[in-house]
């Protein structure tokens, strides 16, 4: 189950947003983007697991940061988190629903998308073990779906596809991609923010994390070079006839070598809806745990940190995830709430590598029933990479980092006026 949450919070960068970011890098650029991406990753997953498995707690990087470098920063990290794990859900819905609308055009595609969220919302509060075994089904019906998107279309695969307009804008485009790169492993670190709900979460969390991002990288790899290779990176961007770019690339692909009447077609297009609602159900999973865990320790309203009475789960914080994400939907700015959640992701894995290294100096004697390899050096590159691409995005995204900075400034100073109490809080 582990694996399916590791794999299933992610796998719908396979399915749609990551394709954002050719328009600006190309296939050049964006796959340059994506490398630098997979190494912060892997060097990042194996340092956040060091940590998952000596503090097996349901605030995930809030607890880590919270331990070895203060409440303040903790507050940082725990609300940096959230703008992750509430922002991801809406750019997901987005996609739910073109993705439906494709195969009912009468029906607008924000119904499917707000119904997406009243279900599985509805879905996390009847109960974790329920949830985890849909998002285990689901997972792997999704990862047979990208095997067999790529059988289809690797028969058409001509590597000049890749090589035609490889990097339109330059080396600029590099760095312009990273937000889209990221978003093929957003939200992994998902895994941690269930430890306390596992079973023996030591041993456990780190056979979830390692084989999760294995399968990821391998998946990325395959979905890149099997949707461009069949007509270049413009095919997979943008639908023909239209200058604006679509939140469904695979079907784009799959039109270049399957006619879209065909049943094959219209069938890959349904079970390609299973990774979409895999992350959409697992990262409201996982967001709704930080957000309670937010609230349960005193550092936002105590009302979100209270379990449903009959149901024992975080039944407030996943509603209001839900309000909050259903809000960012109705803007229509898919581009731009995936760039908010990388921005929360990326300050996340700033803030989560440095209180690694506190932690190692504050407490040596901590059990850790796991240690990351070639420390320091695999927590080093994952913090080096994580501070380029923070600087990336914010000079080519100045907007939206104003935007994802005034909110955890507003959030910083509400804390500190209603909710610092200097409370002792019981770790």
């Amino acid at each position: 189950m582990l694996w399916g949450l590791g794999v299933g919070y992610v796998i719908s960068g396979m399915y749609f947003g990551w394709n954002l970011g050719l328009a600006e890098g190309g296939t050049l650029g964006l796959a340059i983007a994506t490398v630098f991406v997979i190494i912060m990753y892997l060097t990042f997953t194996f340092s956040y697991t060091e940590m998952a498995c000596a503090i097996p707690r349901a605030g995930g990087a809030f607890e880590y940061a919270n331990r070895g470098l203060g409440k303040h920063l903790g507050f940082v990290a725990g609300i940096a988190q959230n703008i992750e794990f509430v922002f991801a859900p809406p750019a997901i819905a987005a996609a739910i629903g073109a993705y439906l609308h494709l195969l009912h055009p009468s029906v607008d595609y924000l119904i499917f998308a707000i119904g997406a969220y009243v279900i599985f919302t509805s879905m996390n509060i009847l109960g974790v073990k329920l949830a985890a075994s849909f998002e285990l089904v689901v997972t792997v019906l999704a990862v047979i779906e990208l095997l067999i998107f790529a059988g289809v279309t690797f028969p058409a695969f001509e590597f000049s596809n890749l090589e035609h307009n490889a990097l339109p804008n330059g080396f600029s485009g590099i760095f312009a991609a990273i937000p889209f790169a990221i978003w093929f492993f957003l939200a992994i670190e998902g895994v941690a923010n269930v430890a306390e709900e596992t079973i023996n979460p030591q041993k456990n969390v780190l056979i979830g994390f390692g084989s999760a991002i294995v399968t990821l990288v391998v998946l990325c790899i395959i979905t890149f070079l099997s949707a461009v290779g069949v007509g270049g990176w413009e095919a997979v961007v943008y639908p023909v006839g239209s200058t604006e770019p679509s939140d469904s690339p695979l079907p784009l692909a799959i039109a270049h070598v399957i006619d879209n009447r065909h049943i094959l077609y219209k069938l890959l297009i349904g079970v390609g809806l299973l990774g979409l609602i895999a992350s959409f159900h697992g990262i409201i999973l996982a967001g709704g745990r930080a957000t309670f865990e937010f609230g349960r320790v005193g550092y936002a309203p105590s009302i979100l940190g209270k379990v449903h009475q009959r149901f024992k789960t975080p039944a407030n914080a996943l509603l209001i995830n839900m309000a909050i994400g259903i809000i960012a939907l109705l803007t229509g700015k898919t581009a731009g709430i995936i760039t908010i959640a990388c921005f929360g992701a990326i300050c996340l894995y700033i803030i989560s590598m440095w209180s690694f290294f506190a932690l190692r100096k504050k407490e040596p004697d901590l059990e850790r029933p796991f240690k990351v390899p070639l420390y320091p050096l695999f927590p080093a590159i994952a913090l080096i990479i994580a501070v380029v691409c923070l600087i990336a995005m914010i000079y080519y995204n100045p907007l939206t980092a104003l935007l994802f900075f005034g909110l955890v400034i507003l959030s910083y100073l509400y804390f500190l006026i209603f909710l610092d109490k200097d409370k002792t809080i019981e770790l």
